[in-house]
């Protein structure tokens, strides 16, 4: 019984303890993902205002090449190599914060076709590990400090903290969540949200103009249009790593390959218009209000691939909100759903198909659109995540088990 009594005060020290780290993590990684939500937004602001800027996206590249040229060695770059530092003892070089955070701004600016959770998971990284280097924290530790500085800076720039506790938990090795980090992640989230709330930072939500009534018509429609996001994920990553791959090729010279990559944006720009450039929040809010054009979904892939095939800076996920949800809003009227509902679903199962996370995609409907449609979601996301086989956007991401079978696949 002694025994037991001081397990329990050692276990009470430790949740103390994390409590304090994670707070402490989430001032850090929120603070910063606050100011990088506010640039982003002035910078986003002010291009559209001025869309003469996109000319000048080349320019821009160049000067993103020359910031990461004395890097250009690693193993691995971007979010990939903070995913890294969760599977290894590699750590997370401290010159990651303050390049992606000013690579991605440069890119919104300039009309990239780029998201900014890609940022947010390296800022938040990178500033979790430095702050587990300072306190001087044992290596396991330090990779929970990484966790956490995700989790608050994702938080911060998407106002959605529950997904972003989720998500950093479920995206490192699908399958297996490390919930030793549930409490620190949770506290970071939960300071990040608050700090960005603090400053008026508007939290990523929509409202879905109609939810069908619940029946097996409204279900079938549902599954089958989840089930054609599960393949467009696929079409999304596939897309996104040959276009890398093929200007790799053509233009092995970081500097040619970047500046060209800029140059076929702006004959992108000519043929689509502006609508395609930066993040495209105005289009998704669009659609999932019912409005798009039945191309919009293929335009906007290929203005991402471009960007950061490239090497632009910025993510993948909130494009792929953009082509889910201009998707779904084409497809659903001819499934019989509502274009609104449709975009929806689109939004969350392509995000679901690119990031193999349906737990954190159920999650993510509920905080974005709210609690009318989270029986469509639930099925849409177990579709979505099935039908994506075994795609991602992360190349180091492990997906432990099948999803198809309850078969362990190995790390």
């Amino acid at each position: 019984m002694e025994d037991e009594s001081g397990a329990n005060w050692q276990d009470l020290i430790k949740i103390l303890r994390w409590i304090l780290l994670g707070t402490l993590c989430g001032a850090l990684s929120g603070g910063v993902g606050t100011l990088f939500y506010w640039c982003i937004y002035y910078v986003t602001g002010f291009r559209m205002s001025h869309t003469w800027l996109v000319y000048l996206l080349p320019a821009a590249g160049l000067l993103i090449a020359w910031m990461y040229n004395p890097y250009k060695d690693k193993e691995v770059h971007g979010t990939d190599l903070v995913i890294d530092a969760i599977h290894t003892d590699h750590g997370v070089p401290w010159i990651m914060a303050p390049l992606i955070f000013a690579s991605t701004v440069l890119t919104h600016l300039f009309g990239g076709s780029a998201g900014r959770e890609g940022a947010a998971l390296q800022l938040g990284g990178s500033l979790g590990y430095r702050l587990a280097s300072w306190l001087h924290l044992p290596e396991k530790d330090g990779h929970i400090l990484v966790l956490c500085g995700m989790a608050g800076c994702f938080s911060a720039l998407f106002g959605t903290p529950v997904t972003a506790v989720v998500f950093v938990l479920e995206v490192i090795s699908v399958g297996v969540m490390h919930y030793s980090a549930l409490v620190p992640c949770s506290m970071s989230a939960l300071t990040g949200f608050a700090i960005a709330q603090w400053s008026h930072a508007a939290p990523t939500a929509f409202v879905i103009d109609a939810v069908p009534a619940y029946g097996i018509g409204s279900i079938a429609a549902v599954l089958v249009l989840s089930l054609l996001c599960g393949l467009l994920s696929i079409l999304f990553c596939t897309a996104n790593r040959k276009t890398g791959r093929l200007l790799n090729r053509w233009f092995p010279n970081p500097y040619l390959r970047i500046a060209a990559g800029g140059v076929i944006v702006i004959i992108l720009y000519w043929c689509f218009g502006s609508s395609y450039l930066g993040a495209g929040g105005d289009i998704i809010a669009q659609a999932i209000a019912g409005k798009a054009v039945w191309y919009a979904f293929l335009v906007k892939l290929l203005f991402t691939a471009v960007t950061l095939g490239a090497g632009y800076k910025g993510g993948e996920i909130v494009p792929a909100f953009f082509v889910g949800a201009t998707f779904g809003c084409v497809a659903a009227p001819l499934l019989g759903l509502p274009a609104s509902m449709g975009a929806a679903i689109g939004f969350i199962c392509v995000f679901c198909g690119i990031t193999n996370c349906p737990i954190t995609s159920f999650l993510l409907s509920i905080e974005v659109f709210g609690i009318s449609g989270s029986l469509y979601f639930l099925g849409a996301v177990a579709i979505a995540y099935a039908a994506s086989g075994y795609a991602s956007i992360y190349s180091r991401q492990k997906i432990l088990y099948s999803k198809t079978s309850p078969v362990f696949r190995g790390k």
